[in-house]
């Protein structure tokens, strides 16, 4: 599914970090990290999910790193709710940079890995964000760290996080939602044009 996909071994605070990498062709115009879903229900950064986003950013030029967080798969450490996997998150990006250079910086993340990547841009400055399925409800979004052109895209059937919860979390905000008619919290049968999507709005 992925084009020019490599893996490497990145040191994170409490250990190496598992982490797939999906460059584009030619130089790299930016750096997206990509936070999979939540592990203890089996999110790793082999996610479709996960590779569709880095499929779709990498077309658009960007470096793209998805990373197994603290305590999945072979990475060190132990699962910390979100909270020490910014840090690892922190530490991708700054591994990243030292391959890259200090290019234009995406954080993105699915379910779990949106409340990651939303908790990350809280601490760090990033050009773009986005949120796919985010755990509005069962995580505690920083609202404050939620740029305006956060692009959030959720499915209208989503049945792990109701579209509502995320409706009601984005409208204090003023913060549009894309939502994908039919789709489920998994994008099932929907992945390709879920890329597009990203494409498109981005």
């Amino acid at each position: 599914m992925l084009k020019a996909l490599n893996k490497c071994v990145i040191s994170g605070p409490v250990g190496e970090l598992e982490t797939i990498v999906v460059l584009p062709q030619g130089e790299p115009q930016g750096i997206a990290v990509i936070c999979h879903p939540n592990p203890l229900q089996g999110g790793t950064n082999t996610n479709k999910v996960v590779q569709t986003a880095a499929k779709a950013l990498s077309q658009l030029g960007y470096a793209c790193y998805c990373p197994n967080l603290r305590g999945v798969g072979e990475s060190g450490g132990q699962h910390d709710h979100g909270v020490g996997e910014v840090e690892d998150v922190i530490a991708v990006v700054e591994h990243a940079r030292t391959v890259h250079g200090d290019l234009p910086l995406a954080l993105a993340g699915f379910s779990f890995g949106g409340f990651v990547a939303a908790r990350t841009r809280a601490v760090i400055e990033a050009e773009k964000l986005l949120l796919m399925g985010v755990a509005v409800g069962k995580y505690t979004i920083p609202t404050p760290a939620v740029p305006a052109d956060t692009l959030v895209i959720h499915g209208e059937e989503d049945e792990v996080i109701p579209l509502s919860a995320v409706l009601d979390w984005a409208r204090p905000q003023d913060l549009p939602v894309m939502v994908f008619p039919g789709a489920g919290h998994f994008f099932h049968g929907k992945l390709i044009k879920l890329g597009q999507m990203i494409q498109r709005c981005w």
